[in-house]
Formats: structure tokens, C-alpha cells, sequence
């Protein structure tokens, strides 16, 4: 082949496990609104910086450090954290690896997400815990297209791979997967529910 891809952008998207998703998503999404609930300094930061919404980034961010059911869910997230890692050939050996950040958030009708990376880690990702049908999935940006200057646009019939945006749709029970500096967003939520998610970072030492 006279063209080959190099610097490849990997994203994982699997489920987290083979049984038992609905309770489990469903004793998850109850404590995840009674958290909310609770965490009154979580929801003042997010009256101001996640309007219409709840995240716990900004107080609660260490859910699996003091809730067993999130704990519970952060030693699942790690394996597949590991065979992901395992895919991009990093190589973690006498390397400890952590989970650093584990938040909650709750996207009611028309919230939205801001384009954002993950800075300090290596590994980023979400969990899905509730997702009514037509809720916005993940929005993920071509990590070039700031130094793409004048290069003409893609066509529309352009293959996913040679498109500048990509989207993963919302479906609760999986887990998504990023390198930690990929840009993504959450388009304004449509749906009159709301969408529930938890995010999570992973770094190592």
C-alpha cells in the first residue's frame, strides 16, 4: 500500500460485564441522586459552572474512596482500564496505577458538556448509568485540527476515520474508554429525563 495510518487515536468502548447490569445501573442511580441530594457544595459549584446540571467534580470526587458501590464499580473500571492500556502497548510493568478521580454527573433536559480534556492522567473514561432513549452520547475531536490550517473540508461521504469529529452514543451499562488529552464534549441533552453518567480518571507512579 503506497498510504499507511500512523499516530493512531484510540477510543474503548465495551460493556461492563456480562450479567446483572439493570440492578446493578439501577441501585447505582439511586444513590448516584441521593449523593446529589446530599452534596450541598456540589450543588452550588454546579449552579454556577454546570448550569441546569449536578457533577460532584468539584467535592465529591473520590466516590470510590468512601462508597462500596462506587469502589465496587472502580475495580471493574480498572480491568478494562488495563486492557486498554494493554491495546496502546504502555508499558505499566513495576509501575503502579491509580484511580485518581471517580465523579457523578446528572444531565437533566438541556444541559450540555463543554469541549474538555482530562490534564494529569493517562487514561480517562465514562460510565454509563442511565440514558433514556435520543439523550446526546460522547463527542470526541480529532486531536490535529488545530494545526490542520488550510486544508479544505472533509466530504460529506468522508469514512468515519477522516471525519473531524466522531460520536459514541449513550448507552448505559458501557464503558468508554479515552487517552486522557483527546477532547470531547456532551451535546445539550434533548430528552425529558435525565442522563447519568460517572467519569473517572487513572494515573500512574
Amino acid at each position: 500500500m503506497p498510504v499507511r495510518a500512523w499516530f493512531p487515536t484510540y477510543i474503548y468502548c465495551e460493556t461492563l460485564q456480562r450479567s446483572g447490569l439493570e440492578r446493578f445501573n439501577r441501585d447505582l442511580a439511586e444513590e448516584c441522586r441521593q449523593l446529589r441530594d446530599y452534596d450541598r457544595a456540589g450543588r452550588r459549584w454546579s449552579a454556577k459552572n454546570y448550569p441546569g446540571g449536578y457533577t460532584s467534580y468539584a467535592s465529591l470526587n473520590q466516590l470510590h474512596r468512601f462508597s462500596s458501590s462506587f469502589a465496587d464499580l472502580g475495580r471493574k473500571l480498572e480491568r478494562h482500564m488495563r486492557r486498554f492500556a494493554g491495546h496502546l502497548e504502555m508499558d505499566l510493568r513495576g509501575r503502579q496505577v491509580e484511580l485518581t478521580d471517580l465523579w457523578l454527573n446528572i444531565m437533566p433536559p438541556t444541559v450540555a458538556h463543554s469541549l474538555h480534556l482530562h490534564p494529569l492522567s493517562f487514561i480517562s473514561g465514562t460510565y454509563y448509568v442511565a440514558t433514556p432513549e435520543g439523550c446526546p452520547g460522547l463527542k470526541f475531536e480529532d486531536p490535529r485540527l488545530d494545526r490542520f490550517m488550510a486544508a479544505p473540508p472533509r466530504r460529506e461521504s468522508a469514512r468515519e476515520e477522516n471525519r473531524s469529529h466522531v460520536t459514541y452514543p449513550a448507552e448505559a451499562g458501557n464503558v468508554i474508554l479515552f487517552e486522557s488529552w483527546l477532547r470531547h464534549e456532551v451535546p445539550s441533552n434533548r430528552v425529558d429525563a435525565d442522563r447519568i453518567s460517572v467519569s473517572f480518571n487513572f494515573n500512574w507512579h
